[in-house]
């Protein structure tokens, strides 16, 4: 199994596994254009992929829809209430052929893999991330959730790969310009983890079996990739676990295979 970021922060997220024979985004909030664009740059094949998971209606995740719909026969696959938004939103049907229907706290079985969504505490209207199994393998995609919940570190268990939020500094979010509202909308419940909380979640999911962790959906305002990393390598220090960062504008794909 392959894993790559395509693009991960507040302008568009979209994450890629392959397994040499199909690839899965979890979510495409860049344009079908800069999807072609990085995937050639990673020398991936864009005709192996078959689905999207989504994984809520907030544009950042959303925005290649219209397009996909168009120009591709991939498969949607979204919870019934986040599928309604995203066809509100977009003003558009999305046919029943194109949907594979989710639930969080229901597995999935897709193409030979275990696809899980799991409840995050988000501003959506039922806001998911993914446990993905395939043979020998098992990562995370965690992203867009205001807090640790006990739920979530329990689906972090036992991973090999993990993509980790880790979207503001504290101190820098709260000095910087954003307007008041916002800067509460970040800091609340359901707003995006801080690199100190990111750093609690990984270190109470932290085990031996952890290889890789990417750090992910980076403020570029109101964080700085030095200080997420310094706050995850604490917590990894001397496990032998890596540390990547992933970022809006420049692909990230591992070098190794999992």
């Amino acid at each position: 199994m392959r894993y790559a970021s395509l693009a991960s922060g507040s302008k568009g997220n979209c994450h890629a596994f392959s397994d040499g024979e199909r690839t899965l985004f979890i979510d495409a909030g860049i344009s079908f254009l800069q999807i072609r664009t990085r995937l050639a740059a990673l020398e991936w094949d864009l005709g192996l992929v078959k689905a999207v998971a989504f994984t809520h209606e907030h544009s950042d995740h959303i925005a290649a829809i219209p397009v996909l719909l168009r120009r591709t026969n991939w498969i949607f696959m979204a919870t019934a209430e986040t599928l309604a938004a995203i066809e509100r939103i977009h003003n558009l049907e999305i046919p029943p052929s194109r949907w594979i229907p989710l639930r969080a706290g229901h597995a999935l079985d897709w193409e030979g893999w275990r696809l899980l969504p799991f409840s995050t505490p988000h501003d959506a209207v039922d806001s998911v991330a993914y446990r993905i199994e395939g043979t020998g393998f098992t990562a995370a995609v965690v992203t867009d959730l205001g807090q640790p919940t006990a739920l979530v570190v329990d689906h972090c268990q036992d991973l090999d790969l993990l993509v980790l939020e880790s979207n503001h500094d504290v101190q820098m979010l709260r000095e910087g310009s954003y307007p008041p509202p916002l800067k509460a909308r970040i800091l609340s419940r359901v707003g995006h983890l801080s690199n100190e909380a990111s750093a609690d979640l990984l270190r109470r999911c932290h085990s031996s079996r952890l290889r890789t962790v990417v750090l992910a959906h980076l403020s570029e305002q109101n964080n700085d990739p030095e200080l997420a990393r310094f706050s995850a390598e604490e917590v990894l220090r001397g496990s032998g676990t890596e540390l990547h960062v992933a970022r809006q504008k420049d692909p990230l794909a591992l070098a190794n295979n999992f």
